[in-house]
């Protein structure tokens, strides 16, 4: 029986316990795709990544400047240590499309790149193969996976996820693909039943993601950790929302994760940074209504000082329009470590 509407915000910091880069890894590997390098040709102008190289001319054929386009992935690759990180430097630049097209380009094939390099990479060269399970047992996706399918039998499974709701601000595709996966190993379910359960989770990715999995659309597909050619990488780029793209009011998509923060009765934030326009992104609008009577929140705090944890909370509280809050914020546990610190008080179904 379904207990309580969930909802489990996703930053880097989750990501990263696959093995997935966080802020200062994404900026090197972006800065090293993006470096310009000597050609053999006289006068010509390449970047280190060949494939991204092939993308910037097939966008000079499309009709953007070529010029303009090598000169905004110079200009990222040198920029990347003194910046925040690669979406605030293209929302720095708003309005320079070259910026934005090339940044696009390059964190798109960097979170391919990442994923290839994770915990959780399949070779789809053999259709037997999945995630080495042993990788990951010591993650918070393994530690989660054992909470909400405790003594769930594979009938009882929609309904034990119909409530619970993803919103999650990386790229990336790791929530999917592991639960994909973990579907069939554990239940044995067929592809389409799998599928069928995902799909029909609430999965919110505000910025956007690098792409449909093959199992989850035939429009633009690629696979976990695949390598896209030129005209492939161009179209997931498009995928990519900017900080302003992102955390546009009108979109259905926000609305959508205002109203679902609105009823959440528990909240746990992953490895989330609780930087100020994200925070905002997921507070419903002081005319909301009614929600939830009473919410819990959980939350890694990793990085964030002890002076500031109290600031977080603050921010936290205004989640909810009932005053009715309890908030764990740890600054001395980690993704994984928090589903056993909690165990007993994170009802998530």
């Amino acid at each position: 029986m379904v207990k309580n509407n969930s909802v489990i915000i996703v930053g880097a910091g989750a990501s990263f316990e696959a093995g997935l880069p966080v802020g200062a890894g994404l900026k090197s590997d972006i800065s090293n795709l993006l470096k310009h390098r000597k050609t053999s040709g006289f006068g010509d102008i390449s970047i280190n990544d060949m494939i991204v190289n092939s993308a910037v001319r097939l966008l000079s054929s499309q009709g953007y400047d070529i010029n303009s386009l090598y000169q905004a992935c110079g200009h990222i690759s040198e920029a990347m240590p003194q910046a925040m990180s690669i979406d605030n430097f293209i929302d720095t630049h708003k309005g320079n499309e070259s910026i934005e097209k090339c940044g696009k380009l390059a964190i798109v094939r960097s979170i391919l790149n990442a994923e290839k390099k994770s915990k959780l990479y399949v070779n789809l060269d053999n259709i037997y193969n999945k995630p080495n399970y042993t990788q990951i047992e010591s993650t918070w996706f393994n530690a989660f996976w054992q909470l909400i399918t405790e003594n769930c039998q594979a009938e009882e499974l929609e309904d034990r996820f119909s409530t619970l709701s993803f919103i999650i601000f990386n790229y990336d595709r790791c929530i999917e693909h592991f639960l994909y996966y973990s579907l069939k190993n554990v239940y044995r379910l067929k592809d389409d039943h799998a599928t069928n359960i995902v799909n029909n989770i609430n999965i919110y990715h505000p910025y956007g993601v690098v792409g449909n999995l093959p199992w989850q659309s035939t429009q633009d597909p690629i696979a976990f950790g695949g390598e896209p050619n030129q005209h492939l990488l161009v179209k997931l780029a498009d995928k990519i929302k900017t900080f302003t793209e992102g955390t546009n009011p009108e979109s259905s998509e926000i609305s959508d994760i205002k109203s679902t923060m609105l009823h959440a009765e528990n909240v746990l934030f992953l490895g989330f940074a609780f930087h100020r326009l994200n925070m905002e992104l997921i507070t419903p609008d002081s005319s909301a209504g009614e929600g939830a009577r009473s919410t819990s929140y959980f939350a890694t705090a990793i990085g964030i000082s002890d002076s500031d944890i109290d600031a977080v909370k603050e921010d936290i509280k205004l989640l909810s329009k009932s005053g009715n809050v309890n908030i764990n914020v740890r600054n001395d546990r980690k993704c994984f470590d928090i589903f056993h610190e909690y165990k007993r008080s994170l009802y998530l179904y």
